[in-house]
C-alpha cells in the first residue's frame, strides 16, 4: 500500500526503495529578490530526474493534500524528493558558484547534513497555482511552509500540529 502511495505522488517508475525526501535549490541564478524576503512566484525548476522517496508519513500527507488540490481543479505536483548527501553537496556547490559565496548559497541550498530532504523530511511543490493553494491549506494537512524566500518548500507540522514561524530563508536558524 505505502508503495502505491509513493508511486502516486511522485509518478510511476520515479519510485525507489532506498529513502527519504529532497530539496531543490529551486530558482538559482535569477536574481531572487522577491515582495518582502520571499521568492517571486514564478515556475520552479523542471523535476528533477532523480528518483523520488519520500518519509512516509509527509508522502501521505502530500497525497491528501494533491487529491484535494486536484478536486478543486489545482494542480499540485512533487518537483523535488530525496537526495542523496552527494547530491545534495552537488547543489551546494553549484550554488556556492551561482552566488558567490558559501554563506549566500546557503541561502537557497543547505549542506547534506542539515538538508531536512536529505533526512527525508522537507518536500518542493509546483506549480505556482499548486504551491498558492497549498500554503493556504498546508496546515490542514500536517504541512508547513518552512522558508519565507521557498514559495516551494513544505515540511511536516510540529507533532502537535502547528507549524512555526517560517524563517528568512535556509541560512536562518541552523548556524
Amino acid at each position: 500500500m505505502t508503495f502505491l502511495v509513493l508511486a502516486s505522488v511522485v509518478g510511476v517508475g520515479a519510485w525507489q526503495a532506498w529513502g527519504p525526501a529532497s530539496r531543490a535549490l529551486g530558482l538559482e541564478g535569477l536574481g531572487l529578490e522577491g515582495p518582502g524576503a520571499g521568492a517571486p512566484w514564478s515556475d520552479p525548476p523542471e523535476p528533477s530526474p532523480t528518483p523520488t522517496a519520500l518519509d512516509a508519513g509527509l508522502a501521505q500527507r502530500f497525497a491528501d493534500a494533491q487529491a484535494a488540490a486536484a478536486a478543486e481543479g489545482v494542480p499540485l505536483t512533487l518537483t523535488s524528493g530525496w537526495r542523496s548527501a552527494d547530491e545534495q553537496q552537488r547543489l551546494v556547490d553549484e550554488a556556492v558558484v551561482t552566488y558567490g559565496s558559501v554563506e549566500e548559497a546557503h541561502r537557497w541550498v543547505l549542506p547534506p547534513e542539515k538538508s531536512a530532504h536529505v533526512a527525508g523530511l522537507a518536500i518542493d511543490v509546483g506549480p505556482v497555482e499548486g504551491a498558492r493553494w497549498l500554503e493556504e491549506r498546508a496546515a490542514g494537512f500536517g504541512l508547513c511552509r518552512t522558508y519565507q524566500n521557498e514559495w516551494w518548500h513544505f515540511e511536516p507540522a510540529r507533532p502537535d500540529g502547528t507549524c512555526p514561524e517560517p524563517y528568512v530563508d535556509s541560512s536562518w536558524g541552523w548556524q
